[in-house]
This record gives structure tokens, C-alpha cells and sequence, in this order.
């Protein structure tokens, strides 16, 4: 017993040794973020108003409620050899004083209240961790190899971005191939959204995969050119029923399809501008019987789905204020009764989109394409904007957006989406309201950042009927002050 105390002790100190070493011959660097907000919200809750919490939660009935949310990060990145490195970043996200009420606000703590004795708190995570290896195996062209788990941000973060507003923002576990020359960049990544496990899922068919290659090209048309092919491998295509070796079967029908299309952005003329067209197709049985739309499972629903955006803007730089003014409209496909009578599923679905920064501050339009709760229950989104700039003073900048919410397909136009048979023939229409976002920034140092904001969003009856019976208020207020400091 005592030998082999004795030499668990000797590999313990010659670990720790060996250790040493390597990290000194790393190159370390440490980055962290400690993000706090406090928040008034009215929007947030009712599982028919946006998705998520209890149906007799506050959400659009005039109930405020306050809350302070907190996002910890430490990062660690190692310069590992001239053709290596890895970065680990950690990651707690916390409600103030929550006590496990999944109610409470986002970004909810596990027992961290003054009432809690602190070693049961178990929230951090990895946020991301993954290692990078230049030149990769000598491919053609060069191309760096980024593996493990990572946020993915492309362009104006349509497709893909980390969401930015929630306090755990999104990314995935994936395999990433980049490569940069002169004007152009390339990225190949396969992201691994979903693995259902070795023994009980036969051929992979609950896995969920996504392919991404993604172009960029500078100095186009005064500015740069983006092509996206994606491709979702989610679902069995048929019906694979359970085994002694497959005990799930397929609990998915396909909603394997494909995303191709463009991005366009720069300056002309003394206007900025984007636009940006992108089309979806394949297959939609499984999102069409899940929300309703088939009663029979096995039957094949075509996806068909669009979405284009266009932005036009213009800064008065050398004007008092420094004001811009920009106009925006974005499109986004919807089915309708008739769509579905026909097997057509032509929702466009946003993929991994940062819709915080496209749909209103106040987050109601999000998971749109999903056919759910949230978004527009598959109807679609049309969202005419007008959005203004200025700064006051030195060091601040204040914004104000004005949207115009309309749904694709009119919200009686698809009984089976919305979940509510009315029978009104299109008396609702496709009006769902209007946002105003209000929002001063102040960058208070070179490390902090200070946002205060306010958010009024007036529904109307047509937006009501489509969220349900929780939502008897006719507009919900939103205000919040938050602190972003890096170090």
C-alpha cells in the first residue's frame, strides 16, 4: 500500500513538472468579459406570446417584471508552435438571486441566491474549446483547420452569427477549414448539431448535420460579395421502425434541404448599401407533421422557401450630430393552407441567424421558418424599417428604429400553423404591429461599454390571434441598462 502511495505520488510531481514546462514554452494569453443587465420586461413569457416559459407567466399582458442577468468569460489562448494553437474560453451564465425558477429572466443560475450555500452552484461550462492547425495536412491552397467548439460569425450574421444580445450566445460543436488570399476567403465546415448516440440509433438517422461553404469576395461593386451554400441532413426520409437494434426507429421524418444564395454589400454613390437573396428546397415532411400540416405520417412535403433583404442608407458625416438615416425591408417566405393542400412547406427558415439585430430589439420574431410558437408559426415576416443614427455629444451614440411588422401569408391564411381555426377568411390580414427600439451608447473606456435602451412594441389584433389567448395586452414595454466590460 505504501509502494503504491509512493508512486502515485512521484507521477503526480513529475506531471506537474512536465506541465510546467509545456506551458512555458506556450505563448498564453488570457481574455475575459463580465457583461450585467438589468432589465424591465413585459414581452418576455406566455407560452403562445414568444415560446417559451409558463402560459401564466407575464407576456404582453401589461405584468412588468425586473431582473438582473450577469455573463462571466475567461479565455485562454496558447501560441502552441508556429503552426498551432488552441483556445479555451469558459463561460456562467446567471439570473440574480434565482434559485432554479425557470421563470426567471434568461441565463438562469443553478442555486446561486444568498439562501444557496455557494459550492452547489454548477454553472459553468465551456463555451468554446477548440485547436487550430495552420496548413492543414498540406491541402491545395492552404487551408487552416480550426476543430472543436466554436462560435461561427459570417457577414452581417444572417445565417450565422452567435445571436449577440443572449447571455450564453450560440456556438457549435464543428470542424472548420479556412483559407484567406489576397481578396478572397473560403470557409468549408461541417457542424455536428446533434448526435443521437451510438446503441440505440441505427445509420445515424436521428443525427442532425450541417455542411457549410461559405465565399467571400472583396472589392466588388464598391464593396464585397458573399456566396453561402449550406446543407441540413436532419431526419430519416422514411419511416424506420424500431428494432432490438434500433430502439428509437426514426423519430424524425426528413427535413434534410439545402440553402444557396448571396450577400452583397458596400458603398455607391455617397449611399451604403446591402442585399441579400437567399433560397431554400429539399425536403419538409418532418417540420410539416410536427406543426399540423399532414395527418398522415410518410407523406412527402417539398420545401420551396425564399427570403430576400435590402438595405439602403446615408451618413452626414460632416453635418452636426453626424446623422445617418437608413431604410430597410426584409422578406421572408410563409406557407398557407393551400401550400400545404398542394405538400408544399414554403416557410423560410433563418438557420442560425442573430435575429436580435434584424427583427426588433424586443425578440419577438425569433425561430422564424420553425412553424412553432415562436417567430410567426410559419406564416412568414415582412419587416419595413426605418432606422436612424446621431451622435448628441462626445462619446455617445444614440439610435432609434421604427418597424413595420407584416406577416408573408395573412394570419388566416394557414389554420394549421397558427393553431387557432377562425374561419374569419383573411378579416385579420397580415398587419402584426409596430416596434420602437431606442437605444444610447456610450463607450466609457476602451474596455466598457454602457448601452441603456428602450423598447415599445404595439400589437395588433391580427398579431394577438396569431400568439394566442395569453396575450390580452395590446403593447409590451421593454427597458434595460447594461455593462459590458473586457479585459
Amino acid at each position: 500500500m505504501k509502494k503504491n502511495f509512493l508512486t502515485v505520488a512521484a507521477m503526480t510531481v513529475v506531471a506537474f513538472f512536465v506541465s510546467a514546462e509545456i506551458a512555458k514554452a506556450a505563448d498564453v494569453t488570457f481574455s475575459g468579459q463580465i457583461r450585467t443587465r438589468w432589465e424591465l420586461n413585459e414581452q418576455t413569457g406566455g407560452t403562445a406570446a414568444t415560446g417559451g416559459a409558463a402560459s401564466t407567466s407575464p407576456g404582453f399582458n401589461n405584468q412588468p417584471d425586473d431582473f438582473i442577468n450577469s455573463s462571466v468569460r475567461l479565455g485562454a489562448h496558447a501560441k502552441i508552435t508556429d503552426g498551432s494553437s488552441a483556445f479555451i474560453q469558459m463561460q456562467s451564465n446567471r439570473t440574480w438571486g434565482d434559485v432554479g425558477n425557470t421563470d426567471s429572466g434568461t441565463g438562469k443560475g443553478s442555486g446561486n441566491a444568498s439562501s444557496v450555500v455557494n459550492d452547489a452552484d454548477s454553472t459553468v461550462g465551456i463555451h468554446q474549446a477548440y485547436f487550430t492547425l495552420h496548413n492543414f495536412l498540406n491541402l491545395p491552397m492552404g487551408f487552416d483547420a480550426q476543430v472543436g467548439r466554436q462560435e461561427i460569425v459570417l457577414d452581417g450574421w444572417r445565417l450565422f452569427g452567435n445571436t449577440i444580445w443572449t447571455m450564453g450566445m450560440q456556438s457549435h460543436d464543428a470542424i472548420r477549414l479556412n483559407h484567406k488570399h489576397d481578396n478572397m476567403s473560403l470557409s468549408l465546415a461541417y457542424i455536428l448539431r446533434s448526435e443521437d448516440g451510438r446503441a440505440q440509433d441505427q445509420n445515424d438517422a436521428n443525427d442532425h448535420d450541417v455542411y457549410l461553404a461559405h465565399l467571400n469576395l472583396k472589392g466588388v461593386l464598391g464593396g464585397q460579395f458573399s456566396g453561402y451554400y449550406v446543407y441540413n441532413d436532419n431526419g430519416c426520409g422514411t419511416v424506420v421502425t424500431a428494432s432490438a437494434n434500433n430502439v428509437e426507429g426514426c423519430t424524425n421524418l426528413s427535413n434534410n434541404f439545402h440553402t444557396i444564395g448571396g450577400r452583397q454589400v458596400g458603398n455607391m454613390f455617397g449611399l451604403n448599401y446591402r442585399a441579400e437573396l437567399y433560397y431554400q428546397f429539399g425536403d419538409a415532411s418532418g417540420i410539416a407533421y410536427s406543426t399540423g400540416g399532414q395527418s398522415t405520417m410518410g407523406v412527402d412535403v417539398d420545401r420551396d422557401a425564399y427570403m430576400f433583404g435590402v438595405r439602403v442608407g446615408k451618413a452626414f458625416n460632416n453635418a452636426s450630430f453626424k446623422p445617418s438615416v437608413t431604410l430597410f425591408y426584409d422578406y421572408l417566405s410563409g406557407t398557407s393552407d393551400a401550400d400545404q393542400t398542394n405538400n408544399k412547406w414554403k416557410s423560410f427558415d433563418t438557420l442560425y441567424d442573430t435575429g436580435h439585430k434584424f427583427y426588433g430589439l424586443i425578440d419577438t420574431y425569433l425561430g422564424i421558418g420553425a412553424g412553432g410558437a415562436k417567430g410567426t408559426q410559419g406564416l412568414g415576416l415582412q419587416d419595413l424599417a426605418i432606422k436612424t443614427k446621431f451622435t448628441p455629444v462626445a462619446g455617445w451614440t444614440v439610435k432609434a428604429d421604427y418597424h413595420y411588422f407584416y406577416t408573408a401569408e395573412s394570419v388566416d391564411a394557414n389554420t394549421n400553423t397558427r393553431g387557432t381555426a377562425t374561419g374569419a377568411g383573411n378579416a385579420n390580414g397580415n398587419f402584426l404591429g409596430n416596434e420602437l427600439d431606442i437605444t444610447a451608447v456610450n463607450k466609457w473606456n476602451a474596455n466598457t461599454k454602457v448601452m441603456i435602451g428602450y423598447s415599445n412594441y404595439n400589437a395588433s389584433s391580427a398579431f394577438r390571434l396569431l400568439k394566442g389567448a395569453s396575450v390580452g395586452a395590446n403593447d409590451a414595454n421593454w427597458a434595460y441598462i447594461q455593462f459590458d466590460v473586457k479585459f
